[in-house]
């Protein structure tokens, strides 16, 4: 098989989690405030790989609305054990300030693909949890722990309690079994066990450009823990040149046939700064050093670009479909909503058989309710296109096509209805927050039929197209923008996600008034 490019994830697939069971492997991925919760990717060759389910269906699961900004789904763990998956995540409610609101649950299935439980509560003290099940039987939930006073440092440790699956809840002492490195920020716990050790792989220094995750052992589960004298086992941190920056945060797997991998976030930086895509997975071959340390596959600790494959047969998958005809009664997987569920009381694929209704909610800087359906930006070059039929009847009707990233941070081609100009076309970008119309009068359009919208984005340019027949020209809208406050890097406030695009409907006097999608076509160039 030939080597694997990274990242195996592209786009925005953060924090991943990864197991093999059997013959096959499975990645869970971070999806903060984006519906469905968690994502998982399947492969038989750590090479290719495709989305598989999304577990966190229901608002019973995963109820987001009003949580904030990168809140929600942090840092998912997925395991297996005795023909049962186990996934463990947070849902963060609030985390700016002195104090993190972070709850954590634990939900189970039979197949990767569900039916997945209701939650089972664990605990609020941390986030990124996970769980290991020891081979006595026992299962050990670990998190790090939140120290919200002055003068102590905020990440204060990885804290170890069991789980007693007969009671369906933590028991027993809590004990803070490591402490970390002088990196700090010490995060993203996982167990693992090998050799008569307990290893514990953590994350630290931050998820910006001094990431890290470091390697510690220890001969019984709740310590002292040893960290790896040569630590960390993997950093971009001061290393400008290399394509994979951010590195940290991930997880160990071991092949069927001995050979071990490490999977990890990073990013892409546009213009040495800006990860447009947000953060994402790649792999890495490690290997075992005689006094029992990993390293990897070069001896260094910089993520590569290209890695050894495993002794696997290569298993690739169909290439998705580039476009999105709405036929059939549920929306595609790669679709995502803010916060929400997609049901039928704002979004529907049957009221008009063969397009997307979505009706008018609130406005694009809601943490509530908004009418948006969006995929991740997955390529640095990438075209995309859609139809709309909507007849707004007020300038508080909007719907069209949306670049986002949050409330702060989003660009919006969309049709309005303008005093003077009547039905009309107008361009909003929006940038930390401060709200701007990028067309200095509304463009007047025809009153009847749809409108066709385009965009292309090359890296750090955004430009925009309209149209109003199938045959006719692509009419430029307004200037090229430029994309890159749509990145975690750009605000004040380290964020989490990255960019999406999709279709949007706004209707702010509250009739709910509904536009039709025709199709949506996402292309990467």
């Amino acid at each position: 098989m030939s080597n694997i490019q990274n990242p195996i994830l592209p786009g925005f697939h953060p924090d991943p989690s990864i197991v093999r069971v059997g013959d096959d492997y499975y990645i869970a991925t971070s999806t903060f405030e984006w519906f469905p919760g968690v994502r998982i990717h399947h492969s038989k060759d750590l090479k290719h790989w495709r989305f598989i389910s999304s577990p966190l269906t229901r608002t019973s699961q995963l109820d987001m609305k009003g949580n904030m900004n990168s809140g929600g789904i942090w840092a998912p763990c997925l395991s297996y054990h005795d023909g049962t998956f186990y996934l463990i995540y947070t849902d963060v409610k609030q985390w700016h300030g002195a104090y993190k609101d972070a709850h954590n649950y634990l939900v189970t299935a039979e197949n990767i693909e569900g039916p997945w439980s209701e939650p089972i509560y664990l605990n609020s003290s941390g986030f990124d949890p996970s769980l290991f099940h020891d081979e006595d039987g026992r299962k050990w939930f670990v998190n790090m722990i939140w120290d919200y006073r002055k003068g102590n440092h905020p990440f204060a440790g990885i804290v170890l309690q069991e789980y007693s699956e007969a009671e369906q809840k933590l028991v027993g002492p809590v004990k803070n079994i490591y402490k970390g490195t002088d990196i700090q920020l010490t995060e993203g716990p996982h167990l693992y066990k090998k050799d008569g050790y307990y290893y514990l792989l953590v994350a630290e220094g931050g998820t910006e450009y001094e990431h890290a995750a470091t390697l510690a052992r220890s001969k019984t589960i709740d310590g002292p823990y040893e960290t790896d004298p040569n630590y960390p086992l993997i950093t971009s941190n001061k290393k400008p040149e290399l394509a994979l920056q951010k590195a940290g945060h991930g997880s160990l797997v071991e092949t069927q046939n001995g050979e071990w991998y490490f999977a990890h976030l990073c990013g892409r930086p546009l213009k040495e700064t800006y990860c447009t895509l947000g953060r994402e997975t790649a792999i890495q071959k490690v290997e075992w050093t005689e006094d029992g340390w990993l390293r990897i596959e070069d001896g260094g600790n910089s993520p590569l670009q290209e890695v050894t494959a495993p002794d696997l047969p290569e298993h690739p998958f169909e290439p998705e479909p580039e476009k999105d005809n709405f036929d059939g009664e549920t929306l595609h997987h790669q679709w995502n909503t803010l916060r929400i569920p997609a049901d039928s009381s704002w979004c529907s694929l049957t009221e008009r058989p063969g397009h997307l209704r979505l009706r008018g909610m609130e406005s694009l800087s809601s943490v509530h309710s908004q009418s948006l359906v969006a995929r991740r930006q997955q390529s640095f070059h990438c075209e995309f296109e859609t139809k709309v039929d909507y007849d707004p009847e007020y300038y508080q009707h909007m719907a069209g096509l949306v670049i986002y990233y949050d409330t702060e941070d989003h660009v919006y081609l969309h049709v309005t209805r303008d005093e003077q100009a009547g039905k009309s076309i107008q361009l909003i970008q929006t940038k930390q927050g401060e709200y701007e119309e990028r067309l200095e009068k509304p463009i007047s359009i025809q009153e009847e039929g749809p409108v066709y919208f385009k965009g292309v984005i090359h890296e750090a340019s955004l430009a925009l197209f309209y149209k109003q027949a199938e045959d006719g020209e692509w009419t430029p809208v307004g200037p090229e923008l430029d994309p890159t406050h749509m990145s975690d890097d750009s605000a004040e406030n380290v964020r989490f996600t990255g960019t999406f695009i999709g279709m949007a409907t706004q209707d702010l006097s509250g009739m709910k008034k509904a536009a039709d999608f025709d199709y949506f076509i996402y292309k990467e160039l």
